[in-house]
């Protein structure tokens, strides 16, 4: 994943639990803006949430965010 959709990643999480705790879900799209603007990033994130890690449609933000720092 490149670097800056791990920095997007990391703070989309912290938005996330500081607005309403560590215990809230996300999926891959709450790293993005309702329209498309970015194809590749989306792909790449969804390539890496769904092919990769093979995780649910919402995940904990935390385990998300832990995923994300350790490189996995």
């Amino acid at each position: 994943m490149r670097k800056s959709l791990r920095a997007k990643v990391v703070e989309v999480c912290d938005a996330k639990m500081a607005q309403k705790s560590d215990n809230v879900g996300l999926s891959f799209y709450a790293f993005f803006k309702n329209k498309n603007d970015d194809p590749e990033m989306l792909m790449e994130a969804a390539t890496w949430w769904i092919s990769t890690h093979k995780l649910d449609h919402f995940e904990k933000a935390h385990k998300i965010k832990s995923m994300v720092l350790s490189g996995v």
